[in-house]
């Protein structure tokens, strides 16, 4: 199949319509809510302290350097905010940009190696699957890792491919390095390059060959690599090199460049897995997508046999990156995202002939159909008996009434995805599924968000802190989380945010005895022990599943230290 030069006015009327509901379906609930830990809190706290600051080249915690990302994300956060003025809209505008370019980038590799018919059965497999949409309405630096892969991926399959478009080449390189310095591994895209040298030595059909004297060109993809990778790195490695007197500044340079990277791959931390982890994950979050496994499996393998290059670059390449996540012990399954537009690219050319097979169609209203079913069930049980899992979930959330609200979002999800089966059918049923899928991300986005904003944020526990505070006082934060520092609005005192527990309630009962009328104390429950007389203490209430307080002096006891079994794992170890 050949691309057409011109699209017909149906191609660019269903390409603008995908892009439309595309927006709606993963920029819904935008502006609904604040970030949600455990990442969302962090990283916008990082970006708002860079607006605040002024100090956009090194990312901060409170008072601590953030060494355990890249700072993109933050700088992408950040930016999007000097432009909207509501973190809110900002925090989550770089995510939804990230999907609405991977869309757009996969759609125009199945229009340039197929054509326009794919392209747009490329993208619709994309925003299909669950785990792509799941991943984008999160504030997360894994869809932005996404797309610059994609991005990369883009440049070297156009240029070995359809080439030779050297423009393109370096362009991915380009885009590899800006993966580098938001997540580190942007630089797997280039594992393409061993299943090109297969498809060169084999003479597959479709490669393209540059010829003699082309070593200069591929030259300067590395060139193009490190450039981008040198738009961060050289301004931080001046930065540090001007702070010199501050031991910080070195311990950030080595974290970054050494512990989180090759570190965290060769001797993982934490998430530890077996090798075959990432085999449901490709089974169930690429759901719905990979019901055509069936389909799309044998057709590979006769394309493969027919040495087709067009299959054997991409498809070669999530292997790769399936056993390159596979070996370390910690894995997650964000880790494996970047598969995914690659794996819509290659099964869109056989989803014309699929989508009107019976069985596919079958399998997917039963899928949307059991997860209906289950909504249904889960919401119409919580409601009328009251189960000991609705009645804890409820508690845990801070819902007075049960979580009746949320309860009825289950049901009306299910019920509208259980009528969407009956009413479309097998004739219809791709429509049954797109709409089940859309309604499930629009109910829960319009719906979840406000009602479990205040809970998970932090918004109503720091607003109630914030009102307790009269003109004059000053707080200071124990034991905090991220969200507590973003979501207060106020200045306040931090005393480290991975040191351990007891040596933050030591150094601020010790700052807040030297102005003990205007100074309070923000502290997680735990770590008050028996230091703190609850009775002259403020309770605040439940939030993110703790229990938070705030007290003066008075309502400390003298002499006293929480014991140190109290202090958790230090949070730098604990993320991705």
């Amino acid at each position: 199949m050949l691309a057409s030069s011109q699209a017909t006015s149906q191609e660019r009327r269903l390409f603008w319509l995908l892009l439309l509901f595309a927006v709606i379906v993963v920029g819904a609930g935008i502006g609904l809510r604040d970030p949600w830990p455990s990442d969302e809190p962090r990283f916008a706290l990082a970006a708002k302290q860079m607006v605040e600051s002024g100090d956009w080249l090194f990312p901060h915690r409170g008072s601590e350097l953030y060494a355990d990302k890249p700072p993109m994300l933050f700088w992408l956060e950040a930016a999007s905010y000097t432009v909207v003025r509501n973190w809110r809209v900002a925090f989550l505008l770089p995510s939804l940009l990230a999907a609405l370019g991977s869309l757009l980038l996969v759609y125009d590799l199945g229009r340039r190696l197929w054509n326009r018919q794919v392209g747009l059965y490329a993208a619709s497999a994309l925003l299909i699957t669950f785990q792509f949409v799941y991943q984008t309405k999160r504030a997360q630096i894994d869809p932005l890792v996404m797309f610059y892969i994609t991005a990369a991926n883009w440049g070297l399959l156009v240029h070995m491919l359809k080439g030779p478009n050297w423009r393109a080449f370096w362009f991915g390189c380009f885009c590899a390095g800006l993966g580098v310095i938001t997540k580190g591994v942007g630089v797997l895209a280039l594992l393409m390059f061993l299943p090109y040298l297969v498809a060169v030595a084999g003479q597959w059909h479709g490669v393209a060959r540059m010829g003699q004297g082309a070593w200069w060109r591929w030259a300067l993809g590395l060139v193009a690599l490190l450039a981008a990778m040198a738009l961060w790195l050289v301004p931080m490695l001046l930065g540090a090199k001007a702070h010199a007197g501050d031991p910080a500044y070195a311990a950030y340079v080595k974290d970054i460049l050494f512990h989180q990277t090759a570190g965290r791959y060769s001797k993982s931390w934490d998430h530890h897995h077996s090798p075959l982890y990432y085999v449901p994950i490709v089974l169930f979050t690429w759901l719905p997508l990979s019901l055509t496994y069936p389909g799309t499996l044998p057709r590979w393998w006769q394309s493969l046999k027919a040495k087709d290059a067009r299959i054997l670059l991409p498809l070669g390449w999530i292997v790769l990156l399936l056993v390159f996540f596979s070996i370390p012990k910690g894995k997650r399954d964000v880790y494996i995202m970047p598969a995914l537009p690659m794996l819509a690219l290659v099964s869109a050319p056989y989803l014309d002939e699929l989508l009107h097979k019976r069985w596919l169609r079958v399998a997917g209203l039963l899928f949307i159909g059991v997860m209906g079913g289950a909504m249904l069930a889960v919401g119409g049980v919580a409601l009328a008996a009251h189960p000991k899992f609705a009645s804890e979930f409820a508690t845990a959330r801070g819902f007075n009434d049960g979580g009746h609200a949320l309860w009825w979002m289950f049901v009306v999800i299910g019920a509208t995805q259980l009528l969407l089966i009956a009413t479309l059918r097998v004739r219809r049923a791709v429509a049954a599924v797109a709409g089940g899928m859309a309604a499930m991300w629009l109910v829960w986005s319009l719906w979840a968000y406000p009602i479990l904003n205040d809970s998970s944020s932090a918004a109503s526990v720091m607003q109630d802190v914030r009102e307790r505070l009269q003109p004059g006082d000053e707080l200071g934060m124990v034991a905090w989380k991220e969200q507590n520092l973003l979501m207060l609005n106020h200045p306040a005192t931090d005393f480290g945010f991975t040191q351990p527990w007891h040596d933050q309630y030591a150094a601020a009962t010790k700052w807040q005895a030297q102005d003990p009328a205007h100074r309070w104390l923000f502290a997680l429950d735990p770590v008050m022990g028996n230091c703190v007389d609850r009775s002259k203490a403020v309770s605040l209430g439940h939030a993110n599943r703790r229990e938070w307080w705030m007290f003066k002096a008075d309502a400390v006891v003298a002499n006293c230290l929480p014991d140190e079994s109290v202090d958790r794992v230090p949070a730098a170890s604990l993320e991705e």
